[in-house]
């Protein structure tokens, strides 16, 4: 297996080593304080740095699942994977204490979970040379340079799944070409979302590449949260416009133009309507609550309720979605929603996940994320993208106040999603070869 460098490669690899390993007691510094806000990311700590792994027999599947989204993303092909090898054991790693979290329902007696290790070559060793994986499965665009080289170097293939690479990031790793290229050369294969991701991944130096669809079609949202958001959308009997996924800059622009919008809606649709915002990282959600009691609106927080909405919740003007895991309860609620993400220069979010729950979506100009699917839910009549949030507002008033237009739109969304589910079982049999392997050592 070719694990060298050029001249070019080597200096660059070295410096990042370098980097990475002065910038050691930062990371840590960064561990803590977010410890602090969330004591999940300091559990378990030493496993970060390759020490005190779970016990688990060689020649397992490892997937490594950055954050929440990555792990619901995952769930599918997990399941996929077990469908195809139904003795598998599963390493399961993570970055974040949110996607941990998440992953634990993933898991099944045999399986472990453990933090990824921090980018050093010591680390790195560790962790693969004491859990011994047959296999590696990265999620999405997780690309670190001494993982991969190191995973060659102990003749562990590694594949990026649902793999996708936007233009701009494309044009940022061409900048750093010689640290990447090889990290991509490393790659087993890559299963990309899109035909566009593909030819970016194979000019970034990866090898192999496939185009299998995107897994998030493949996710079934839970039946309990949608009879449960539709539960409560009849208990609110108004009008409702969530806005999900939401990003700093993106609620405050909202909550300054809500009250003026607020009121133009009461008139034109004879209703108060009520805005739900769920922000996309748990550690704003003491902000957002903050920024909106600051607006004079009354809030009502869902942490602080369990089933069905208390009456001081029906009268609020704003709900703040402060939990976990929710998120399709909050679309069976909502008539329309907005793409947090795309209203600020951040490529978006999933939409998928709104289609899947038959929630139409108007989406802000930023949508390189899911570049392909946003075109292709517009053109299904699943979505609609406007060039701002007062476009954007608009839009939702126009829906919200058309009953046959939004029902069309909710069924266009279904159909959208359907229409697209699969990528699991293509992953599966493009990884075949390296799923029938024997395990290294």
């Amino acid at each position: 297996m070719n694990t060298a460098f050029s001249p070019r490669e080597a200096l660059a690899y070295g410096a990042y080593t370098t980097l990475m390993r002065a910038a050691l007691p930062l990371y840590g510094a960064r561990v803590a304080w977010r410890g602090r806000q969330e004591p999940g990311y300091v559990e378990h700590w030493p496993q970060r740095l390759g020490w005190q792994l779970p016990t688990l027999a060689p020649g397992a599947v490892w997937v490594h699942a950055v954050s929440l989204g990555e792990t619901k993303a995952a769930a599918p092909l997990i399941a996929a994977l077990r469908a195809a090898q139904p003795d598998m054991r599963l390493l399961l790693t993570h970055t974040t204490a949110t996607g941990r979290e998440a992953g634990r329902a993933l898991l099944r007696p045999g399986d472990a979970q453990a933090w990824l290790p921090y980018d050093t070559p010591g680390a790195v060793r560790r962790f693969l040379y004491t859990l011994r994986p047959k296999l590696g499965v990265l999620m999405e665009t997780e690309i670190w340079p001494v993982l991969l080289h190191e995973a060659q170097r102990a003749g562990v293939p590694m594949v990026l799944a649902n793999a996708r690479l936007s233009e701009r990031s494309a044009r940022r790793g061409r900048r750093l070409a010689a640290l990447l290229h090889p990290a991509g050369r490393a790659l087993a294969q890559a299963l990309a979302q899109t035909e566009a991701d593909a030819q970016r991944l194979h000019a970034a130096g990866v090898p192999c590449v496939a185009v299998c669809g995107n897994l998030k079609y493949d996710l079934t949202p839970p039946p309990e949260q949608l009879a449960q958001g539709r539960r409560w959308r009849e208990q609110l009997a108004r009008p409702v416009l969530l806005f999900a996924n939401t990003r700093d800059g993106e609620e405050q622009a909202l909550l300054a133009r809500w009250p003026a919008w607020r009121a133009q809606w009461r008139t034109a649709l004879a209703a108060e309507p009520l805005l739900v915002i769920v922000p996309r990282h748990p550690q704003r959600f003491a902000a957002v609550a903050q920024w909106v009691r600051a607006s004079g609106m009354r809030l009502a927080q869902r942490s602080q309720w369990r089933d069905d909405v208390p009456t001081d919740a029906l009268r609020a003007d704003v709900w703040l979605g402060d939990s976990l895991g929710e998120l399709a309860l909050y679309y069976a609620c909502a008539d329309v929603a907005l793409l947090g993400g795309s209203f600020e220069p951040l490529g978006g979010h999933n939409l998928i996940e709104a289609a899947a729950c038959a929630c139409p979506m108007v989406l802000g100009p930023s949508t390189f994320n899911f570049a392909e699917a946003a075109v292709q839910a517009v053109q299904a009549g699943a979505a609609w993208q406007e060039p701002g949030l007062d476009a954007a507002l608009i839009q939702a008033a126009e829906m919200l106040a058309d009953t046959d237009w939004r029902a069309e739109a909710a069924e266009a969304a279904a159909h959208f999603s359907a229409a697209h589910r699969g990528a699991a079982q293509r992953m599966v049999e493009a990884m075949a070869a390296q799923l029938t392997a024997p395990a290294v050592g």
